[in-house]
């Protein structure tokens, strides 16, 4: 029903405005990106694409990331007939973005996340999908909506890095024949896992590097966690998406059940990105108004980073991790 709501509202809407979430990753862009060339292709409409934050050069490489605008770039005197929010767990995953949204005359949420309760117009959750690329591949093929090969691409993309590689634990039949049926359509596995897991420049692996050689273990070695500051994203000269893997890379070690990045975003805020073999992660997330995932989940906590390394240890020790 909803997919049906959905194609009906883009066939009406004049203008359209896609976003994604802030702290952008593989799923929220490639899904934006594949979004855009399928209304292009089926409904003959141009979309408006809009990312709160920077899009990492990681992702460069999708069909239509160049349209991509920043918040700056935006006339927010405009409304909208219809917005979409792909892959935004909450209204505050899109920040500014928020004054589009409710002034649409139409909004759309377009997600897998649990913790998404629904604060659109049209709510199509799948809390079961790896990501919402392999969401919105459900959704094309209802529709029987054509799906070109740079929408494949980057679908496939939203999937691969949703699912580690189809190694994370949300990894399922369903997710591998998306991708299997992506695949057909033209994405190319080799390809798309080289730009998106081996194009990192030096700094990039010299500063994880360094961020892992200060990791801190505790609670008998099954907590595990690093903190990143400014200064050294500065030092290293960086990328934007400078900690993306880390909390992996620390769920890795064997002894590991819960791990965890702590980012300096301010000197009263620090972002929190969390990692688990068994335990819920999103449950502690969402005492800081975070949320995700079971084992995969973030949240932003005011205070120094020193201050929420506290806070999130004492979450996990009331949970008897």
């Amino acid at each position: 029903m909803e997919f049906l709501q959905l194609n009906d509202i883009i066939k009406s809407s004049k203008n359209i405005l896609i976003i994604s979430h802030i702290n952008p990753d593989g799923d929220t862009l490639g899904s934006i990106c594949a979004m855009a060339d399928v209304i292009k292709d089926n409904f003959h409409k141009e979309c408006d694409l809009l990312c709160p934050s920077r899009v990492p050069k990681t992702y460069e490489f999708l069909h239509n990331s160049e349209k991509i605008k920043t918040l700056e770039e935006m006339d927010f005197s405009r409304e909208y007939d219809l917005v979409i929010c792909v892959d935004d767990a909450a209204l505050d995953r899109i920040g500014d973005a928020k004054t589009l949204f409710e002034k649409a005359k139409c909004t759309a949420n377009i997600d897998h996340h649990k913790t998404n309760r629904g604060y659109a117009d049209i709510n199509i959750i799948r809390a079961e999908a790896s990501s919402t690329g392999e969401v919105l591949c459900e959704i094309f093929e209802d529709l029987k909506l054509k799906v070109s090969k740079e929408a494949a691409s980057s679908l496939y993309t939203a999937i691969l890095t949703d699912t580690g590689s189809f190694r994370f634990d949300n990894t399922t039949s369903d997710s591998l024949k998306a991708a299997a049926h992506l695949v057909k359509k033209g994405a190319n596995p080799s390809s798309i896992y080289k730009k998106v897991y081996e194009s990192s420049s030096k700094n990039h692996v010299l500063f994880q590097a360094y961020c892992i050689s200060k990791a801190e273990f505790t609670d008998e070695d099954k907590v595990a966690y690093t903190t990143v500051y400014k200064k050294d994203i500065e030092k290293f000269n960086a990328p934007e998406d400078c900690t993306e893997g880390l909390t992996e890379k620390l769920r890795a070690i064997v002894t590991t059940e819960v791990a965890f990045v702590a980012r300096e975003i301010s000197s009263s805020v620090s972002k929190i990105s969390m990692r688990s073999k068994t335990a819920d992660v999103a449950e502690i997330c969402a005492v800081f108004g975070g949320g995700g995932h079971k084992l995969a989940a973030g949240c932003m906590i005011k205070g120094t980073v020193k201050e929420a390394v506290k806070k999130i240890l004492d979450e996990i020790r009331k949970r008897k991790i």
